[in-house]
């Protein structure tokens, strides 16, 4: 790890802040995602070894794949003046991260309910934040959906994008993003996806074993410097992280649930939070609050590590 990694980093994070996502045509989690679709046209759907061998190969050659890409860019990269080179791979990481649309997207939602628009809040949610359907969900349902998915996306679409590239700079950050994107599109219980989408599911969890519980521990500590219940979120963490169909997934909401005092419930196959109040349209700020200073920890101490473990190589040096 190198210093070059600290400034590409805070650069990205302040071009999300100050610019955000560019439109689909040229985002490369957009190419992605059309690769993947256009993969999936040609996968075969009978049976279980095939799709799950075509997954298999899918989710780990587009993995190796864009991390060869990534390689091939830090190469060309690295030829260019310093600071033209910073704000380069700061612009091509920005993109395997948003905090700035994750907040914008939680946020219609609020201002929808608060507006006391459901309809229009269920369609933001299942556009922006959630595959599952809306259509018959209360407002405390919508607003316990938002507040799951500001927490768990906090884990998939931020820490652990900054996470791997703090450990493998651009090529692990890329390929961390395909596979999350092959996951969301893949990785359904379904007839067509239960086997196709097993191999990129299985291969998801395991790169977020590490994030997941970063961010829960970030979020927890987060809650505390806002104002939130830091010792509840502690305790629901340790109580319900294991609820979820996900080996990860529950743990930055369980912490999430603890800190706002609310039970966040997906009907049919989980409830954190038991015995919590029901979440309220307010809950989703107060969730957003916690997500903003549990980012800004997360980026300090990426953007710290690097220098710190350089001035330790000079102290022994």
């Amino acid at each position: 790890m190198s210093a070059h990694r600290s400034i590409v980093l805070a650069l990205a994070l302040l071009m999300d802040i100050l610019i955000g996502d560019p439109p689909n045509r040229y985002h490369p989690v957009a190419w992605m995602g059309q690769a993947i679709g256009r993969a999936n046209k040609h996968a075969p759907h009978k049976g279980r070894v095939q799709p799950f061998a075509f997954g298999a190969v899918l989710a780990t050659g587009g993995a190796a794949a864009v991390a060869g890409l990534g390689r091939l860019l830090v190469c060309i990269i690295s030829h260019l003046p310093r600071p033209l080179a910073w704000i380069a791979e700061a612009t091509i990481l920005k993109m395997t991260f948003s905090w700035r649309g994750l907040h914008q997207a939680a946020t219609h939602i609020e201002t929808a309910l608060v507006s006391d628009n459901l309809p229009a809040a269920r369609q933001l949610l299942s556009w922006h934040l959630v595959s599952r359907d809306t259509s018959q969900l209360d407002m405390s349902q919508v607003s316990a959906a938002t507040v799951e998915s500001v927490a768990e996306n906090t884990s998939d679409g931020i820490v652990a994008p900054l996470f791997y590239y703090t450990i493998g700079g651009l090529p692990a950050a890329l390929a961390y993003r395909f596979l999350n994107t092959c996951d969301a599109m893949l990785g359904y219980h379904d007839a067509e996806h239960e086997w196709l989408g097993k191999a990129p599911a299985r291969l998801d969890d395991v790169a977020n074993l590490l994030p997941a519980r970063l961010t829960a521990a970030l979020l927890a500590a987060a809650a505390d410097l806002v104002g939130e219940n830091a010792a509840r979120a502690l305790h629901i963490w340790q109580r319900d992280a294991g609820k979820t169909a996900s080996p990860n997934a529950g743990h930055p909401m369980s912490v999430m649930a603890g800190a706002l005092d609310v039970e966040l419930e997906k009907v049919g196959h989980y409830k954190l939070g038991a015995g919590q109040k029901s979440a309220q349209p307010t809950d989703i700020g107060r969730s957003l609050r916690v997500m903003n200073m549990a980012t800004l920890l997360a980026a300090a101490t990426f953007i710290s590590l690097p220098v710190l473990m350089r001035l330790g190589r000079r102290g022994k040096g």
